[in-house]
């Protein structure tokens, strides 16, 4: 689909006058200082900060109005060996999150034991049916994260079986909280905490912390030994990498790079991933869905031991164990979409009455339907929900568009669901097969009233105009310093028009298009991952615009420069 490109607005004087001086006093050309500008960092205080990531700059966890409540009360559990259980959610930063409380807490010589929910038996977060078998195991405390602030029914009868629980999670909440012994979430209405992006592990960081200070054990040492897992969890999530979150991707990675980890190591060692030079595009396309792949194929519990693992070589055997349920995702994965697309092909004819898809089955699995969904997103660039149906019953996976709320949508339509929760972008659902016409056509009319046309094209924002002789290495080392990259500090997009294609393109691997260009005789190499479409309409010569991120290409003894092609625009032959 073709992208509408975002051409940044020009400055006035003071604007420049502004880039001058930082550019003056960083020593950086005025495309660099211009790129610091524009992300907001206007003052030297704060482009100190964001260059120079540290753990000293992080926020009080007792910002957290239930902070001081779930710290006693697991200081008193620990005191009097009763049994605490983490909760998780089966993503990444589920496990994440739980690998880092069961750890953080065994630690300080607390009864720990850990609950992952599994996919297909429990669904989503807090179930009914799970809480019989933690008051079995003789559970006092429970420790939710990533999950559980819209789990109403649920923790009531948790109260009600004699057992208590701390809600710890990042997902929207609905306007009814539910009665739990502390909640601690910045998204809560009138929290005092100040930045609302962090992920579950986030959360569960910020309690861990607070239990350390109040035992007066947050020396250095501790503050960073789990910061791996904390960046591991936080990157897969797609929070903004901004802020703490920031803080925790940065030094995160040095600690991942440190090899402290023996359950992360094996999964670096298997995705044959350099240790040595490891960033935010590793864990989303390496470790992460790797990571999900124990939740999406079987129990995600298989994750966190690998995770909490001591023994070096029982590690890379679950490790080995979770790279076989990645192979079998990637078959489903493949299966699901292509049967999804033929659904959406004979189903909506006219896709410029479009709004959103909601297409459904009974024959996926429900492990893939949310990774699917992204991808038709990608290619249809629609608010997509899909649900997989057992027995009438359906669970369902919806993602959004650029600027469109499907949170806020499902809210809007709640009673035709049996349940739902995420976020803007990111939704699960479940739904009885007898509510799933009404529900979209109430859904679809919503995102018809609420979704401009001009959000229904993807957005191509250019951060920068450049020619290709602007291109050097002292230019692509600054732009480096923004890593950790990630939502909203992206890797910089730059244009440049009116290119010459100056080889025979040619696609490699799955559908990735190659091709050089040159321009006042300065030549680029370029790599379009999945643009491999465009083959059959490019030809030696053709004059193109390009979109484009730099990275160094370090295949071969010596790194080159090359661009990674965003998007394109033929002008012609």
């Amino acid at each position: 689909m073709d992208k509408k490109w975002l051409i940044p607005p020009g400055l006035n004087a003071e604007e420049v006058r502004a880039i001058q001086s930082l550019s003056a006093e960083l020593k950086v050309p005025e495309l660099v200082a211009e790129l610091i500008y524009r992300r907001g960092l206007h003052n030297m205080q704060d482009i100190r900060e964001f260059f120079n990531p540290d753990l000293t700059h992080l926020t009080d966890p007792f910002l957290f109005e239930d902070m001081e409540v779930a710290v006693k009360r697991i200081l008193k559990a620990v005191e009097n060996e009763e049994l605490i259980t983490i909760y998780g959610d089966y993503d990444v930063d589920g496990t994440t999150a739980t690998a880092l409380l069961y750890l953080g807490l065994k630690r300080i010589g607390a009864y720990i034991d850990f609950y992952i929910p599994h996919r297909m038996i429990d669904g989503y977060g807090l179930s009914l049916g799970s809480l019989d078998q933690l008051a079995e195991n003789g559970s006092k405390l429970i420790i939710s994260v990533d999950c559980g602030v819209n789990a109403l029914e649920e923790i009531n009868a948790i109260t009600n079986m004699g057992m208590e629980i701390i809600i710890t999670d990042h997902h929207n909440p609905k306007a009814e909280l539910p009665t739990a012994l502390a909640i601690i979430n910045p998204k809560i209405p009138g929290c005092k905490f100040p930045f609302p992006h962090l992920a579950g592990v986030g959360v569960a960081y910020k309690l861990l912390m607070a239990v350390y200070h109040t035992l007066g054990i947050d020396n250095a040492e501790n503050v960073l030994k789990y910061m791996d897992l904390v960046a591991v969890g936080t990157i897969a999530d797609i929070v903004p990498l901004i802020g703490e979150n920031r803080i925790f991707a940065s030094i995160g990675l040095q600690h991942l790079i440190e090899m402290k980890n023996l359950g992360l190591n094996a999964l670096i060692q298997l995705c044959g991933l350099n240790q040595r030079t490891l960033d935010t595009t590793d864990i989303v396309f390496g470790i992460a869905p790797r990571i999900n792949a124990a939740g999406r194929m079987g129990s995600a519990a298989l994750a966190v031991e690998l995770l909490i693992s001591t023994d070096e070589t029982h590690s890379m055997e679950l490790a080995e164990m979770i790279e076989r349920d990645n192979s079998l995702r990637q078959q489903e994965d493949q299966k699901t979409f292509h049967e999804a697309c033929e659904i959406i092909e004979k189903k909506y004819k006219n896709m410029a009455q479009t709004p959103c898809m909601i297409v459904s089955s009974d024959d996926w699995h429900q492990g893939v339907i949310g990774i699917v969904a992204s991808k038709l997103v990608e290619k249809y660039y629609r608010p997509v929900i899909m649900i997989s149906f057992k027995d009438g019953f359906g669970s369902g996976s919806g993602r959004s568009v650029a600027d469109f709320d499907l949170f806020s949508a499902l809210q809007h339509t709640e009673h035709n669901l049996h349940s739902f929760g995420g976020h803007k972008y990111a939704v699960g659902l479940t739904i009885y097969q007898e509510y799933l016409d009404r529900f979209e056509n109430e859904l679809s009319r919503f995102v018809a009233d609420h979704l401009q046309l001009e959000q229904i094209q993807p957005p191509m924002v250019i951060d920068h105009e450049i020619e290709l002789y602007d291109i050097n290495e002292f230019l692509l080392d600054s732009i480096e310093r923004f890593a950790p990259f990630g939502p909203e500090n992206l890797r910089p997009t730059f244009m440049t028009r009116n290119v010459s294609v100056s080889n025979y393109p040619y696609n490699v691997g799955r559908n990735h298009l190659k091709l050089k260009v040159v321009k006042d005789g300065i030549p680029l190499d370029l790599i379009g991952y999945n643009l491999g479409d465009y083959l059959t309409l490019l030809k030696k010569n053709s004059i193109i615009n390009i979109a484009y991120t730099l990275e160094y290409n370090r295949f071969g003894n010596k790194p080159s420069i090359q661009g990674k092609l965003k998007d394109l625009q033929i002008l012609g032959a």
